[in-house]
């Protein structure tokens, strides 16, 4: 049920367009199961923009609705609306969901294709620390 609303949500923030295919089109489930297995702050800061992603219409664009309610037309209103609201919190909830749906949308193979840029290869599960070593991501040394 969560990664359905969290697909739904990043689909109308990243929709398809002529030249493009957008999250509404693209399978991006192994980007967000890596999402959900992150750091809780991750989760609650996209679980927030999401919800308010949700319920802010009647702030941005004067429709007492929630989004899933409204058409497409109005969706795309309140999105826009919600990226140029004068509250900073509406504002950084959509940058998060732009964030989080930006990073998934570009690593999509077909996407990186479509920009003439190589797919990436599989993720080492591992990164660099401040002093040059690598460490497992998951409680490695």
């Amino acid at each position: 049920m969560r990664a359905a609303i969290v697909r739904w949500v990043l689909a109308v923030v990243f929709p398809s367009t002529a030249k493009l295919p957008g999250l509404d089109t693209l399978d991006v489930s192994e980007g967000l199961a890596e999402v959900f297995a992150g750091p809780p702050l991750l989760r609650l800061g996209l679980y927030g923009a999401i919800f308010a992603f949700l319920i802010s219409p009647v702030l941005t664009i004067g429709w007492p609705l929630p989004a899933p309610l409204l058409s497409r037309h109005r969706r795309d209103q309140h999105a826009n609306a919600m990226s140029n609201s004068r509250w900073y919190l509406l504002r950084q909830s959509m940058m998060m969901l732009k964030t989080i749906g930006g990073l998934l949308w570009g690593a999509h193979p077909s996407v990186r294709a479509k920009l003439g840029f190589p797919a990436y290869t599989a993720d080492p599960g591992s990164f660099r620390t401040s002093d040059g070593t690598s460490t497992a991501r998951r409680g490695g040394a």
